[in-house]
């Protein structure tokens, strides 16, 4: 057993019970994303966001505390504006032994509801309006 997830969960799960308390948390907080792929370290070309299929929109795709993918919108907004469903924060990971930042996250934002004008980061599923064809 080792320690799962980008954070110290206090907890040590085998392979199988993180698996299915890790599902379980992305299914509850929407995180269905796919993974963004690896760039090809000797590839220079600009990497385009990816783009949501449903509405066309571009896309944020992060990594959560517990190694599943969630698709945010590229705005931020008031919380006020977003419901708490949908809320996320994006929180940067230093690594170990360095104070420099080489990770960021998203994060639910739960339990203690933020200030009305504090900005958060909503859920694309928020946002995303299919595009209709032609009447």
């Amino acid at each position: 057993m080792r320690e799962r997830g980008r954070i110290d969960l206090m907890a040590r799960y085998c392979e199988r019970c993180w698996n299915i308390l890790a599902n379980e948390m992305a299914e509850s907080d929407g995180a269905t994303a796919a993974p963004r792929p690896e760039p090809d370290p000797d590839d220079v070309a600009w990497i385009e966001p990816p783009v949501c299929r449903e509405c066309g929109a571009s896309l944020r795709v992060y990594p959560t505390t517990y190694d599943r993918w969630v698709s945010l919108a590229m705005v931020e907004m008031p919380a006020k504006d977003v419901p708490a469903a949908f809320r996320w924060r994006l929180m940067r990971l230093p690594p170990l032994s360095s104070p420099i930042p080489v990770d960021i996250v998203a994060v639910r934002v739960r339990g203690i509801d933020p200030l009305p004008s504090e900005p958060v980061v909503p859920a694309h599923r928020m946002m995303c309006v299919p595009e209709w064809g032609e009447p």
